[in-house]
């Protein structure tokens, strides 16, 4: 894996504690970063992080530790933690050390690169933004994504991150010529399992690559398995000029592995427990996401958001990086409004006249007022019912709930669960559909006709096969009649919530 030196520098194990190893160095001591391996066969892999006196070094083990022993030999492999790059990665599955795990053979024609690389020069970024096309409404209209940028997917546990980063990379490697780089850091092996059977099923696998740090292996291996992934990236954009886009699920599993190793090393503790130097780490990680004159590197990155707690120091230094933020909400989740991305809450730097235009930028802000309203008009309507509106502030709801509705979109990937086609809409048919129904024309539509479509075209489909006089229902029904799982003396809070399963049954 590293260059071997040409005598091989020798230590002893000092001391061993879970993860943390002391070695002794009487020739030499190895550089910080350095690789070095003990074991039997040299199975046990621990990267230098400090150099505590003339004699000693102190590391964490990559791998697990059984068997490590005082007074066992260790050798330094002469250079730090390196990673495959070359044609040959794609369509494989890596570990952190860049051994394929993926039963296909052996990886030919690579060559390896140190993980630890300085972020591109600032003369060397590229300064033009443009937009990044999703294909998924609620994004592409609201939270429009930077070409070259980082997009963050926030949410708790169970609100779809994962789900939404699948569907990205089914839709963007369906329609661009980049390659795609699948990062799991500290997530469940299942996943990762399901991702590449997908993704062969989807035929795009050899425009794939997937590098893993799964969340049963040590801290020091999830806490390196994005600097490698960032190295493959890196061969991409600077070799072959390609664009790349790079998913990172999930970046919160990175701070967490580095606070671990934080507090292995014996550093005090900051705010909340974690590791004093969160925001260096975080910074050495995302700034290697940039766009250059060669090419770019798109990353979307999931964010798990402790105990939905936006103000947690992990979700605040993971914010300042990004250019857009895709806040997921478990209300909206509950409500069956999927993608359930929260329009009041998610914000993108692109949304802005100068870069969506003029028209694109007035109907996103139309939107989100419209949406506004209606969420301030809530607590009246759960108090004293829709009928004590005035009319014009019926119609602000019956707008915000048509387009909330309409920006629900069935997915390709969710095919199996939902027997629902997915559906792939342009920006210009999502920015029309939002317009019309802000213009009052699908007024006499019922709202589950537009709820899980495509256009909205597909609207009127919808709704002319429906009951013989499916028109407009008055607009306090749906509130009260659309849950779908009504809970046992549940008379008020379907006013205050949306409906659940809007789809009539």
């Amino acid at each position: 894996m590293g260059n071997k030196t040409s005598v091989s520098n020798l230590g002893v194990v000092a001391s061993v504690r879970g993860s943390v190893v002391d070695i002794r160095f009487d020739e030499h001591l190895p550089p910080i970063y350095s690789v070095l391996r003990a074991g039997a066969e040299k199975q046990i892999v621990i990267e230098v992080l400090a150099q505590r006196d003339a004699r000693h070094v102190r590391g964490i083990a990559l791998t697990p530790t059984q068997g490590l022993a005082r007074g066992m030999a260790v050798e330094d492999t002469g250079g730090p933690l390196k990673a495959p790059v070359g044609k040959g990665i794609l369509s494989r599955m890596f570990d952190v050390f860049g051994n394929a795990i993926d039963r296909e053979g052996e990886v030919l024609n690579v060559e390896w690169r140190t993980v630890h690389r300085a972020p591109p020069a600032l003369a060397r970024r590229s300064t033009k933004s443009d937009i990044f096309e999703t294909g998924i409404k609620v994004i592409d209209v609201l939270v429009p994504l930077e070409r070259g940028g980082k997009a963050g997917l926030f949410g708790g546990a169970g609100v779809g991150k994962t789900v939404l980063l699948t569907e990205m990379i089914h839709n963007m490697i369906g329609h661009q010529e980049g390659v795609s780089l699948f990062c799991g850091i500290g997530e469940r092996c299942r996943e990762g399992e399901e991702l590449y059977r997908e993704m062969k099923e989807a035929g795009v696998l050899p425009n794939m690559v997937m590098v893993f740090g799964q969340m049963n292996e040590p801290p020091g291996s999830r806490f390196r398995v994005g600097h490698a992934a960032l190295t493959m990236a890196e061969y991409f954009r600077d070799d072959e000029h390609r664009d790349v886009l790079l998913l990172i699920d999930n970046i919160f599993r990175f701070i967490q592995a580095g606070s671990e190793v934080s507090g292995l090393m014996g550093q005090m503790p900051s705010r909340l427990g974690y590791q004093p130097t969160m925001g260096t780490e975080l910074s050495g990680l995302e700034e290697r996401i940039a766009n250059t004159d060669a090419g770019a590197i798109t990353s979307i990155q999931a964010v798990y958001v402790p105990a939905d707690d936006f103000t947690d120091p992990a979700a605040v230094h993971t914010f300042s990086h990004l250019s857009a933020s895709i806040v997921l909400s478990r209300k909206r989740a509950s409500e069956g409004l999927y993608p359930a991305l929260d329009p009041l809450q998610s914000s993108s730097k692109m949304a802005t006249p100068g870069i969506v235009g003029e028209r694109h930028y007035g109907l996103a802000q139309e939107i989100r007022r419209t949406l506004a309203q209606y969420t301030e008009l809530k607590d009246i309507i759960a108090m004293l019912g829709l009928e004590q509106l005035s009319p014009e502030d019926r119609n602000v709801v019956g707008r915000a709930r048509r387009l909330e509705r309409f920006l629900t979109q069935p997915f390709f990937t969710t095919e199996p669960f939902t027997s629902l086609q997915g559906k792939l809409v342009s920006l210009q048919d999502a920015l029309d559909g939002c317009e019309r129904i802000l213009h009052d024309e699908f007024k006499d539509y019922p709202e589950s006709a537009l709820y899980m479509i495509g256009t909205i075209d597909e609207a009127k489909g919808k709704a002319n096969p429906g009951k013989p006089g499916a028109k407009a229902e008055p607009e306090s029904k749906p509130e009260a009649q659309n849950e779908s799982h009504p809970r046992p003396g549940a008379k008020l809070q379907p006013k205050v919530e949306h409906a659940a399963g809007t789809h009539e049954s």
